[in-house]
């Protein structure tokens, strides 16, 4: 699971005047000396002014370098948002296409159709259209008269080294206006066809946004689905920038992609069954007196079960054509994964009083106490987050298939932000907390290893067996996300799936050996410590 964090680097905006004072004293867009082309007659921010600084820049494409030319490119897209027009306008130069909008009070979302010859926001058919593009009625609020600036700069021979599809990008911006965290995202579309798919078989491609501030592209805020059927491939992104379409080279292969799926698939329905045994020889032996440990244990396994029950139909849910189901799945899914990971903390601190704090602990009403904070503090997280963006539930946008040319989808949470603080921030803290508590307790083996005769066979193998179990109880193998890049991604994400997919059946034969050893021990041992502290 890929999370995702949505920058924000627009500059800020000025007025119209100020800017072009600006761009003069600076001289930001002047050629160097002996150019033909020179645009300090125009001393107003006017369409004739932008189409000379769109000839500048056009010109630069011939003579200058990569760095200069962006730098250009930003300053001229500041330029046509402040343009001043009373009716929409299109300018085209050579390689640069700008159609500036002016949005009326009812704005209800706009479509956009550009070619190197001709773009237009009406509902005239384009012939050989090249983007695409549909902006939400989100864009702008009621009695808004902002103008929306659509930039499309095509240069294979510039662009291209940089792996741009067609070395072509595209800006769209809103006039004095920062554009973020759209729940209704921007789309735009791009032909991708069969000339360019056989000179690049072994890459696929990527929507990403480009940095002005750091010269690079980022992926953050844009999903891809590429339509192979269709010839094309369909951005979504959740703020206005410059975008372009990068050929890459995919982190896994598609057939990897596969068999991960299979794992998946396989090992969560194993351990969902396995779970369910559990709970049911749990529930068939409960009369007998259980271990507050196994109580835990139980807890967490009814997590699992219910992150298994969510997660392994998610992708079912979402191709349904109603949401309802979808935003269901997708808050328990949430819920269930925040409690797993609660759950598996209550497990390092259960451990960390069984180990570290063995004498005069008494918790009054200790298992009501913890599952108060395993099923509370997940519903809590829940619930806070439904307040803040209810419609953050819904369909989540994964990896395109490069077999099928269509998108995955799941029912999860859609916002970047969130996603990344409660998942993997919450388990960033699991996860450092209970590689403590493994340290203490492997610890806490070597010493009573030495008190114990060399000659008491079976101490290593017991030892080992322990140490696992308890591993696979603080969930730390779910820790291997954060070790799975470079060489290591694909290996990784192998280990990753087949430990952390199985966990539940783990759990199982740890439940299958604590009971035998329960069964088999004798007063005084630690089951009887922690049986008072439930009291």
């Amino acid at each position: 699971m890929s999370f995702h964090l949505v920058f924000d680097f627009y500059p800020i905006r000025m007025k119209s005047r100020l800017f072009y004072i600006m761009v003069l004293l600076t001289g930001g867009l002047s050629m160097n000396e002996g150019t033909k082309y020179s645009c300090s007659n125009y001393t107003q921010v006017d369409v004739d002014g932008a189409r000379c600084w769109m000839e500048v820049v056009n010109e630069q494409f011939k003579t200058e370098n990569l760095s200069t030319i962006v730098k250009s490119v930003e300053k001229l897209e500041m330029f046509l948002e402040n343009t001043a027009l009373n009716k929409t306008t299109s300018i085209i130069v050579e390689r640069l296409v700008a159609h500036i909008f002016r949005a009326e009070d009812n704005f209800t979302g706009l479509n956009i159709s550009a070619s190197q010859e001709r773009v237009t926001s009406d509902s005239d058919h384009v012939a050989n259209t090249t983007v695409k593009v549909h902006l939400p009625k989100e864009l702008l609020k009621t009695n808004e008269n902002n103008t929306i600036v659509f930039c499309m700069i095509t240069s294979p021979e510039k662009y291209g080294q940089l792996g741009i599809l067609d070395g072509r990008i595209v800006g769209l911006a809103v006039s004095k206006k920062r554009v973020s965290g759209l729940r209704d995202k921007v789309n735009f579309s791009v032909p991708l066809q069969r000339p360019t798919l056989e000179s690049q078989a072994d890459k696929q491609p990527s929507c990403q946004f480009f940095n002005f501030s750091t010269n690079k592209f980022y992926r953050d805020g844009c999903t891809t689905e590429w339509k192979r059927d269709e010839g094309r491939v369909v951005c979504s992104c959740d703020h206005l920038t410059y975008f372009a379409v990068l050929m890459v080279s995919p982190s896994i292969s598609e057939s990897d992609q596969k068999i991960l799926s299979y794992i998946t698939l396989i090992g969560c329905s194993l351990s969902l069954f396995f779970l369910v045994v559990t709970i049911v020889l749990y529930a068939t032996q409960r009369g007998k007196g259980t271990d507050i440990s196994l109580k835990v244990h139980i807890n967490l396994s009814v997590a699992l079960i219910l992150l298994n029950l969510h997660f392994l139909p998610s992708q079912q849910v979402a191709a349904l054509s109603s949401s309802g189901p979808c935003i269901y799945v997708a808050v328990l899914l949430h819920y269930s994964l925040l409690a797993t990971f609660t759950w598996t903390a209550i497990e390092g601190f259960h451990l960390y009083l069984l180990l570290v704090r063995v004498f005069n602990i008494y918790v009054r009403r200790y298992l009501l106490k913890l599952s108060l904070v395993g099923w509370g503090f997940p519903a809590v997280i829940v619930i806070v987050i439904a307040i803040i963006d209810k419609d953050t539930y819904s369909r989540v946008t994964l990896h395109p298939s490069k077999t099928n040319g269509t998108a995955v989808e799941m029912c999860y949470l859609s916002n970047d932000v969130m996603k990344l603080v409660t998942t993997v921030g919450l388990f960033g803290l699991v996860f450092v907390f209970n590689l403590g508590m493994l340290a203490v307790t492997m610890r806490r083996l070597m010493s009573l290893r030495t008190e114990q005769t060399s000659r008491e066979k079976g101490r290593a193998r017991r030892d080992t067996c322990t140490v696992l179990g308890i591993t696979c109880l603080l969930g730390i193998t779910w820790g291997i996300i954060f070790f799975s890049f470079g060489q290591l991604t694909t290996p990784g994400l192998y280990l990753f799936c087949v430990l952390n997919s199985l966990q539940g059946f783990f759990i199982f034969l740890w439940f299958c050996v604590f009971k035998w050893k329960t069964e088999d021990s004798q007063p005084g041992s630690d089951t009887q410590i922690t049986n008072t502290r439930s009291a």
